[in-house]
């Protein structure tokens, strides 16, 4: 069901459990780093801070007070969408309801919060630069959709977050953020009616007006062409000693698009299991790598299939090689029916398990349902998995080793 929140219609979704004692409380906008200003760069990221660090109603702010009430509370940028979670015990979700809607809807932000929320992303980008596994998936997705917003790094750079000002970042929340779709999505103990009912007369006189009745939805941007260059590995003349990331994949289906499902069991069939046929090759039979992994995240319009991989630098070449050799095996004969079926069982498990986590089912409901906007069932996830044909493997094979880019970090000589 939904709920009017002041003159902003914000849908309350959810499923609830009488096994759990706490509720996961998930308010999901249709909004992320996609939407930063292109000279702002990382300007979400940093009001996601300072909406969770900012004081609510002249006290403390989101986070503490969930936190004082014996709960967690944290939020997520990505590239196109933002989550505010709380988790607390059944009997503080009505003042952690309305704690969690004020707080992003109605922040009460300043000089002195933007610059200490400032200086924590400030350390956040440099610990992500200093280390290459997660450079090298900047650098993937740069490649991906080079010249498109969903290139862009979430973080955005050192030099633009330390020029935002705080009427950028009211700027953004005010005439983006707060005309995006918003879903809060109740998991665990509390049914979603019992939300909904307790925010539906929440006082939000605060709020600007400016805010349309009905939520806008984000300005599309035109996809650039997909590489259509060969491919060839990356080889590096750097210390054979050393050690470096390398990420190789291609564009995958949108997350609206049911051919993604044959994507994600083709990202479970090459997975860091033993029992996948590019573990046996990597690890088993040539002792190439310790740790590699693989996913395919589907966003509005499009999505990224990838493998990611840490390797000594003499083990490099080899290394994509193998990725691309059992790619090419599997896009000619399509998968072997065992490890096919495999294959399928680990992504239902993946997705019954995240099920069985309040926090996480929350933010998978939002996408999945693409915030409130069209039905899903966790039911509906598992038939949608186990129907995926050995032919649908196959042509998602063929299609990321038509357009496969790689990238590695540190970069190579």
């Amino acid at each position: 069901m939904s709920t009017m929140i002041g003159d902003l219609p914000v849908a309350v979704i959810g499923e609830s459990d009488g096994r759990w004692r706490t509720t996961t409380l998930c308010l999901a906008v249709d909004f992320g780093s996609r939407d930063d200003p292109p000279a702002r760069g990382g300007v979400a990221h940093l009001l996601e801070h300072v909406l969770m660090s900012a004081p609510v109603d002249g006290g403390r702010s989101l986070s503490e007070r969930v936190e004082r009430l014996g709960g967690r509370a944290n939020a997520t940028t990505g590239l196109d969408r933002m989550f505010f979670q709380a988790q607390v015990l059944g009997d503080h979700v009505p003042e952690v309801a309305r704690l969690l809607t004020r707080a992003v809807l109605d922040p009460q932000l300043d000089e002195a919060v933007l610059e200490t929320e400032r200086q924590a992303v400030l350390q956040e980008l440099a610990a992500a630069a200093a280390d290459p596994s997660d450079t090298v998936q900047d650098a993937f997705l740069a490649a991906c959709f080079s010249g498109h917003p969903l290139g862009r790094p979430v973080g955005g750079t050192d030099q633009a977050m330390r020029a935002m000002e705080l009427a950028d970042v009211l700027g953004v929340h005010r005439y983006v953020l707060l005309r995006r779709r918003m879903t809060l999505v109740c998991t665990g103990a509390t049914a979603p009616a019992e939300v909904a009912e307790q925010l539906a007369d929440t006082p939000f006189a605060g709020i600007p007006a400016a805010r349309p009745s009905a939520a806008a939805e984000p300005a599309a941007e035109p996809l650039p062409d997909l590489a259509a260059e060969p491919w060839t590995p990356l080889d590096t003349g750097a210390d054979p000693d050393g050690f470096s990331w390398f990420a190789t994949g291609s564009r995958s289906p949108s997350v609206h698009d049911p051919r993604r499902h044959a994507f994600t069991v083709l990202a479970q069939l090459l997975g860091p299991s033993p029992a996948s046929p590019l573990y046996r090759r990597l690890r088993g039979r040539e002792g190439l790598v310790y740790a590699f992994f693989t996913w395919s995240r589907g966003y509005t319009e499009t999505g990224a299939w990838r493998i990611m991989a840490g390797v000594e630098n003499r083990n490099l070449r080899r290394a994509q090689e193998v990725v691309r050799e059992v790619l090419l095996e599997i896009a000619a004969a399509g998968p072997d029916p065992e490890d096919l079926a495999v294959a399928r069982r680990q992504a239902v498990t993946d997705l019954v398990t995240t099920a069985e986590r309040p926090w996480d089912h929350a933010m998978a409901l939002s996408q999945e349902t693409g915030l409130g906007t069209r039905p899903w069932s966790l039911e509906t996830g598992i038939r949608d998995l186990e129907r995926v044909t050995a032919e649908q493997v196959r042509q998602a094979a063929t299609f990321v080793t038509e357009h496969q880019l790689t990238v590695a970090r540190p970069e190579p000589a």
